[in-house]
C-alpha cells in the first residue's frame, strides 16, 4: 500500500476511534438558550497525536486544533482552516518568543554506560541542524519524503502538495542545539507553567532554578561533541553491545533526524559520521548503523511515537534509550522520576493554533471573544490537542488561563 493511501486510511480510522472513545458528537445545528454571564470555557479533545486533526476539523467534529508543523500549514493550505496564531505569539504577550520546543534526551544509564556513543549522537544532531540551516529546501524535501513519501497530504477528500507545505512550515521552526542561558530560562518557564497547571507533583515543583537544572540536564555529551565538531575530529566510540532505540515524532521539529538518515552519505563523506540506513530505499527506514570514522559502532532502531508523553513512557521502561521529544513531556518525565536527562535543544517555536475556515477569527483576541460567545450560547468551542502534557497542550492552557477562559476535557 502506498504512503499516501496508508495516510488516508490511518487518518480516517484514528479519527473515528478518537470520536468514539471521547463520545464526541458533531457541533450540529442545535441552538441552546443563551445564558448571560456563563463562564467562558474551551473543551479540549486529546487526540494522542496530530494525525486525526485535519479530518476532525474538515468534518466539523472540532472547531480548531493546536498542533506541531506541518499540521498547522496543512489546514491553511487546504482551505479547511486558518491559522489563528503561531506559538511564539500566544499569550501572555512575550512569554513564548523563541520558546524551547524539542530536545534530545537520553536515559542517564545509557549516557553512563556508553558516554562516547551519546557524544556521537549529539555531534550528529549538531551537524544535521547546521545542515538544515544551510539547506532548508533540501531539508523540506527530505521531510516531505519521510512523512508521506513525497506524495500529497491527503485526509478524506482533502489533498495538498507536501512540498510547498513543508517549505512554509520550515520557516516557523528555528533549529538550534545550543543550551544557552536564554534557552534554559525558557525551559524554566515551562517548568513553572506545568507546576501551575498541576502537572508536576514530584521533584521539580518546589525546586530552585539551580536544583531544577541539576535534575533536568546533562550537558556533558553536548560539550564534548561541540569541541569535537569544532576541531573536526570525532572520536570513534567502542562498539555497542546491544542495539540503541531512538524515538521520534512525525514532525518538522525532528527533521534533524530525517536529514541525518536520508543524507547519510553527505555526513559520512564530510564529517566522518553517519546514520546509515540498512534499507535506504524505504521512505522511513527503521534500522540504521551509526558509523564513525568508517567504523560501525551501533545498531540504531528508529521508533516512531504518537506524541511526547508516549515517548517518555517508552523511555521509562527502557524501550527507547534516546529520543527527540518536546520540552514539557521531558520535564514531566524527570519530575516523575523517569531516569532521563536533557542533553541539548533541537529546535524552538514551530507550533500553531488553527480554526475552521469560516470561523469569525483572525487573531488571539478574536479567538478569545469567539470562545466567550460560544460559551454564552451554551456551545463551548471544541479544540483538539495532541495529548495531555504535550507542549501544545501546556501552551494553549496557559494562553486560555491568561485570557480568563477555563478548560474542560473530553478525552
Amino acid at each position: 500500500m502506498s504512503s499516501k493511501a496508508s495516510l488516508v486510511l490511518i487518518g480516517l480510522a484514528v479519527a473515528a476511534a478518537v470520536l468514539a472513545a471521547a463520545c464526541v458528537q458533531p457541533p450540529g445545528p442545535s441552538t441552546p438558550t443563551p445564558t448571560p454571564g456563563t463562564p467562558a470555557q474551551v473543551n479540549l479533545l486529546y487526540t494522542q497525536g496530530v494525525g486525526p486533526m485535519p479530518v476532525l476539523l474538515q468534518s466539523a467534529q472540532i472547531d480548531g486544533y493546536i498542533a506541531w508543523q506541518p499540521y498547522v500549514e496543512i489546514a491553511n493550505a487546504s482551505g479547511i482552516g486558518r491559522i489563528v496564531v503561531y506559538s511564539p505569539d500566544l499569550p501572555p504577550a512575550g512569554q513564548w518568543r523563541n520558546h524551547p520546543t524539542n530536545v534530545l534526551v537520553a536515559r542517564q544509564d545509557f549516557v553512563d554506560r556508553s558516554p562516547e556513543l551519546a557524544v556521537a549522537l549529539s555531534a550528529l544532531t549538531i551537524l544535521s541542524s547546521r545542515y538544515i540551516a544551510d539547506n532548508p529546501d533540501r531539508a523540506a524535501a527530505v521531510t516531505a519524503g519521510w512523512l508521506v513519501g513525497g506524495a500529497p497530504f491527503t485526509f478524506g477528500d482533502m489533498s495538498v502538495p507536501s512540498g510547498p507545505v513543508l517549505q512554509r512550515a520550515f520557516v516557523t521552526v528555528r533549529f538550534t542545539t545550543e543550551p544557552s542561558a536564554d534557552w534554559q530560562e525558557g525551559v524554566d518557564r515551562f517548568v513553572t507553567a506545568e507546576d501551575e497547571l498541576g502537572y508536576l507533583s514530584g521533584s521539580l515543583g518546589n525546586a530552585s532554578p539551580a536544583e531544577r537544572g541539576a535534575l533536568l540536564y546533562d550537558f556533558g555529551p553536548y560539550e564534548l561533541a561541540s569541541r569535537q565538531v569544532a576541531a573536526g575530529e570525532l572520536t570513534t566510540p567502542p562498539r555497542a553491545t546491544r542495539p540503541v532505540s531512538l524515538g521520534y515524532l512525525m514532525a518538522v521539529d525532528h527533521a534533524a533526524l530525517f536529514v541525518a538518515v536520508k543524507d547519510w552519505q553527505h555526513f559520512n563523506d564530510t564529517y566522518g559520521i553517519a546514520l546509515r540506513p540498512r534499507n535506504p530505499a524505504r521512505d522511513r527506514p527503521d534500522v540504521c548503523d551509526l558509523v564513525v570514522n568508517g567504523v560501525q559502532v551501533a545498531e540504531v532502531r528508529l521508533v516512531e511515537g504518537s506524541a511526547g508523553p508516549a515517548l517518555m513512557q517508552a523511555a521509562a521502561v527502557d524501550s527507547i534509550q534516546v529520543s527527540f521529544v518536546g520540552v514539557p513531556p521531558a520535564i514531566a518525565a524527570v519530575d516523575g522520576g523517569n531516569p532521563i536527562a536533557i542533553l541539548h535543544p533541537v529546535d524552538t517555536e514551530g507550533s500553531g493554533l488553527v480554526v475552521g475556515a469560516t470561523a469569525p477569527v483572525t487573531d488571539w483576541d478574536s479567538f478569545a471573544a469567539w470562545a466567550r460567545d460560544r460559551s454564552t450560547a451554551g456551545r463551548p468551542l471544541r479544540i483538539a490537542a495532541p495529548g495531555k502534557g504535550s507542549i501544545q497542550d501546556v501552551m494553549l492552557r496557559v494562553a486560555l488561563n491568561s485570557s480568563g477562559i477555563t478548560v474542560t476535557e473530553t478525552g
